[in-house]
């Protein structure tokens, strides 16, 4: 990969035209192309802050909405200062939160941290990211610096946020600990040198702590560039491993692929704009409109899209072969080449019997008895061509077996 820094061949106005694109919030354009300009003639790149506290393992296609407008301010030079907030992650970020969020075990973040930096490097530049972790600086924190970083953000700030204001008026509960969130979050951009800071558009209070906290510090205030949330397979609620509506970056290509055709047609421009950059007015726009005007079957350009999308992350010949084993499943109504084999011990089973829910859950296809009894009366449920509808059912599995649930889901049951 070339990494000659393309500041020195493209203008001010050029820049500001890439990395506006497709953004929401920007605070503000004339500090962002003062950076630039400063940037470009003392020859030093922008640092670009982005932050992900590690609450899932997994980074799926909401992330990379964030992570491609980092690798385009890598492009034009600049360095990203990539932080993984074990030390937030602890706390959770209240964000578009109802309720308090439970914290997180320092072991679990430890290890959902460790996948973030294999799957970030999917997308962004190695070479020109600092990946960092706030607890490097908030753990040493003594009471008396929190007391005086509390000090610069009032409780009027705090409630006149989006949500903490729903939850107080509501009389939900707001715990002390999440007014912290925001403030050692904008602590980070003091730590770091933020020039720049990239976030969804639900985290534009917590940048905006930051530019304060920074000027309390001394320091030349960040600009602030958020970004539009991707929802999620719902097409509703944004993407979110939490509630099960997410397509994650390391998914198989015949998993990713089966839930890109499942998202709404109308989503079908905005997945393509925001997870694979094409240009709205080109691309994006024109796939979607083919659709909706039904001059392409809403199908055949779902294909598209999902094939480009497996091809970023994986390769073309997996999403040719992924689109080829979706028509056979879901066309032809046939069985997937490829059925992973799960071994159910016969000591698990009772008279050589096991509950059709506990089944689920034994092959994988389950995460709990409450999701098996969903997809039972979801009418979800197959074994071999026989709809299992009775959740109290007990079965003798025939050795191979395959039971499928869901459209995608299937598992072939053999004996120990």
């Amino acid at each position: 990969m070339n990494h000659q820094p393309l500041l020195i061949i493209r203008g001010i106005e050029r820049q500001l035209e890439i990395l506006t694109a497709r953004s929401v919030d920007l605070v503000s354009r004339a500090e962002l192309r003062r950076k630039l300009e400063t940037a470009a003639a003392a020859k030093r790149p922008l640092r670009v802050k982005y932050g992900a506290d590690p609450s899932a393992p997994d980074i799926h296609l909401g992330h990379v909405v964030g992570l491609n407008k980092l690798r385009e301010f890598q492009d034009l030079g600049h360095t990203v200062v990539f932080i993984i907030g074990d030390f937030t992650g602890m706390i959770g970020d209240p964000s578009g939160r109802a309720e308090i969020r439970k914290p997180m075990a320092r072991e679990q973040i430890a290890a959902n941290a460790k996948t973030y930096q294999d799957q970030v490097f999917k997308i962004l530049d190695r070479s020109r990211t600092e990946v960092r972790f706030n607890s490097e600086w908030c753990a040493a924190l003594a009471f008396p610096d929190v007391l005086r970083l509390t000090a610069q953000v009032t409780v009027a700030q705090m409630l006149a946020r989006d949500d903490f204001q729903k939850r107080f008026k509501d009389n939900q509960p707001i715990s002390v600990v999440e007014f912290l969130y925001p403030i050692i979050q904008g602590y980070d951009s003091v730590r770091v040198d933020a020039d720049i800071e990239v976030g969804g558009t639900d985290q534009l209070f917590n940048l905006l702590v930051g530019r304060d906290l920074q000027k309390a510090f001394g320091k030349e205030p960040q600009v602030v560039l958020t970004l539009p949330l991707l929802e999620g397979l719902d097409g509703v609620r944004k993407m979110s491993k939490s509630l099960g509506n997410y397509v994650g970056i390391t998914e198989s290509p015949r998993e990713m692929f089966g839930k890109i055709m499942s998202i709404p047609d109308a989503l079908m421009g905005r997945y393509a704009a925001l997870v694979l950059g094409w240009p709205e007015k080109e691309q994006s726009l024109p796939l979607e409109q083919a659709a909706a005007k039904g001059k392409r079957h809403p199908r055949q350009v779902k294909d598209e899209l999902a094939q480009a999308i497996v091809a970023r992350f994986h390769s073309p010949a997996a999403a040719l072969a992924a689109s080829a084993e979706f028509e056979r499943v879901f066309s032809e109504h046939k069985q997937p080449d490829e059925i992973p084999t799960v071994v159910i011990p016969m000591t698990q089973r009772k008279n050589g019997k096991l509950g059709v829910m506990a089944l689920l859950v034994a092959a994988g296809l389950a995460e709990s008895n409450g999701a098996a009894r969903r997809l039972i009366q979801q009418g979800a449920v197959k074994i071999g061509e026989t709809k299992i509808t009775d959740i109290t059912m007990e079965l003798a599995i025939p050795e191979g077996s395959v039971i499928q649930a869901g459209k995608r889901a299937f598992a072939r049951i053999v004996s120990a």
